[in-house]
Order: structure tokens, then C-alpha cells, then sequence
């Protein structure tokens, strides 16, 4: 981690450290040289035991959790499958929502020919669950508050692309030059410590 990006750190103890990503870098490595450059390999610079416990998208922006050592690591990989992590994310999508609240419940599979695209099936996707409510009206799009209740790889681009409404600047669903960055940001983490059991909330502003 370069010593500009300690910005980057919202909170830290001894367990578990939380971050706020930035658009536009990876959250682990991916494949290749030219891809290691990512938010766990600048951690690790000043925090060698870090450990990863869930991703965001490259082009998703806002807060992560990650463990310090493998014992936090595993307590706080489970709270993530066993739904005791709050998240919210904000996302400005194309169109006005017919409802200003409600849920997408659309089981969602790898599209295998077009990785790392994820599609819907009904025959064989997993469950997948997203709430949403209504910020507020922009020139034609929509801001969106949304809850992911499930954790399927790209569900939130998925969902809200399958009623019609992709996020703006999404270019695997949606339209690429429809804004500068994908208007998706990861505003909310909450969660009791996995040591002293203290709730703690975290909030990020979305930057768009």
C-alpha cells in the first residue's frame, strides 16, 4: 500500500480492517501481469496478515471488509453466508422504476460462453434476492438505494439490467458510455464485531 493510499482505511483493530475501494481497481489479483496491482496486494504492504473476505467488482466503488488473520477470516466469511453483514450499495440507473419500492427475484448462473458475464435461469441459477428503494428522479435515470439479501456475482447489474433498468455506465449489461464510471457504490457495512460482538456501522457517501 503506497503511502497515498492510506486514505483508503475507514476503520482497523486487530481483526478486521475496512476500506473504502476505489473505482477502477481490482479488490484481488486477477490473471496476469499486468493485473496485480489490486486493493489486497496494497494492504498487505502495511498490514501482512490481511486477508480477503468478499470482493467488489473492478468498477464497483465503496466499503470492504477484510480479516486479519485466518481465525477472523473465517468467522467473518461466515457471517457473509449466513446473512448477519448489512449491506447497501446507491446506484443511478437508466429509466423511472414503476415503484418506488419492492424486490428482484431472479435465479442467476454463469453465461459460460461470455465469462465473466452472469445471466438468468430459471432452470438451473441459484436464488437470488435484491431489494430496492427510491431515492429520487434524475434526467431520466433513477437513484436507487439497494440491498443485495443474496451475494451472487454481479447480482445487482444483473437484476436491475434483466427489468430494464441497467446501471448507468455498466459495460457488461448496459450501456458503457451511458456515464464516466459504473454508478455503483457499496455505501453501508454492518455487522457485530466477530470478537467483542460491538455493533458497528460503517457508511460511505457515493461519490456520484
Amino acid at each position: 500500500m503506497t503511502s497515498n493510499s492510506l486514505h483508503y482505511l475507514i476503520y482497523q483493530d486487530d481483526s478486521l480492517l475496512v476500506v473504502n475501494k476505489p473505482a477502477g481497481l481490482l479488490a484481488v489479483p486477477g490473471r496476469g501481469e499486468d493485473k496485480q496491482d489490486c486493493l489486497v496486494a496494497r494492504l498487505l504492504q502495511n498490514f501482512p496478515d490481511v486477508l480477503v473476505v468478499h470482493r467488489l467488482d473492478m468498477a464497483t466503488s465503496g466499503l470492504m471488509l477484510f480479516a486479519r488473520r485466518a481465525g477472523r477470516q473465517r468467522r467473518l466469511s461466515q457471517m457473509f453466508q449466513e446473512r448477519e453483514v448489512g449491506k447497501r450499495y446507491i446506484a443511478v440507473v437508466s429509466g423511472k422504476l414503476e415503484q418506488e419500492a419492492g424486490e428482484i427475484s431472479l435465479p442467476l448462473i454463469r453465461d459460460w460462453p461470455n465469462r465473466p458475464k452472469q445471466m438468468v435461469d430459471h432452470e438451473q441459477g441459484k436464488p437470488s434476492l435484491t431489494r430496492y428503494r427510491l431515492l429520487g428522479m434524475e434526467s431520466g435515470s433513477s437513484r436507487l438505494e439497494l440491498e443485495p439479501i443474496t451475494g451472487r456475482t454481479h447480482q445487482l447489474r444483473v437484476h436491475l439490467a434483466a427489468i430494464g433498468h441497467p446501471i448507468l455506465g455498466d459495460a457488461l449489461y448496459g450501456d458503457v458510455t451511458s456515464a464516466a464510471r459504473l454508478l455503483l457504490h457499496a455505501c453501508s457495512l454492518s455487522f457485530n464485531h466477530p470478537v467483542s460482538g460491538e455493533p458497528l456501522n460503517f457508511t460511505s457517501p457515493a461519490p456520484f
